[in-house]
């Protein structure tokens, strides 16, 4: 079961980054619902940003989990994903206005206490 969870963890993590990405930056830049200018240069970075870090570290938790699954089972590996977790329902709460990314890293939050319980 934490092998399950593990995976369905960090896969979420990393199909929601890639998600955000392309909703929130991609179709948004190619279909030109912003005007340019400094807001939405921040708005891209920010969005960028909080995307491919899901990104990255969803990968790199597919990575462990494939060549040392245990690791992710200790807390040390536990606390940094908690931890990961809620800095990015931080800023999604604080700096982004669709509940969309709260929903993926709330659920990605959930699948990650599943898997540390399970360890």
């Amino acid at each position: 079961m934490h092998k399950s969870l593990v995976y369905a963890a960090y896969g979420w993590l990393t199909f929601g980054g890639t998600m955000h990405f392309l909703v929130d930056v991609l179709s948004q830049y190619v279909r030109g619902k912003r005007a340019p200018g400094p807001e939405t240069t921040l708005f891209y970075g920010l969005n960028t940003a909080y995307a491919l870090g899901q990104v990255v570290f969803g990968v790199i938790g597919l990575v462990v989990a494939r060549q040392a699954l245990p690791l992710l089972g200790q807390w040390p590996a536990i606390a940094v994903t908690l931890a990961a977790t809620a800095a990015w329902l931080a800023f999604g709460f604080v700096f982004i206005e669709y509940w969309e990314p709260k929903i993926v890293i709330a659920l990605f939050g959930v699948l990650a206490i599943a898997a540390a319980v399970t360890a």
